[in-house]
């Protein structure tokens, strides 16, 4: 049976906060806000532009996840000429980048 009082005793904070530490912790959750969002805004964009006239990257499946194969000159050539010999999702996917990026093999 409950006792007469019980409810208020047990859901009575032990300590309130005064205002100076209720607007220091409002400061300091408006400090995490905005530096949250500062981060969010600076780091927002593609900074990773595409390859260069006659190389290739291309992203492709690998053993463990994505693969990516870059060549540039050459070596694209070289890498285009191979992925041409074979079939598959992997052998499509850089033919098709050497195809965009204009590489002639």
């Amino acid at each position: 049976m409950p006792l007469e009082g019980h409810y208020e005793r047990q859901t009575t904070p032990l300590y309130k906060l005064n205002t100076r530490e209720r607007r220091a912790a409002m400061a300091a959750l408006l400090l995490t806000l905005a530096t949250m969002l500062g981060v969010v805004f600076f780091t927002v964009g593609d900074s990773n532009p595409g390859p260069a006239k006659g190389c290739i990257r291309s992203q492709v499946a690998g053993i463990v996840g994505a693969e990516t194969i870059s060549a540039c000159g050459q070596e694209a050539v070289r890498v285009c000429t191979r992925a041409a010999r074979f079939d598959g999702a992997r052998a499509e996917t850089i033919v098709g980048d050497c195809r965009a990026q204009r590489v002639r093999f």
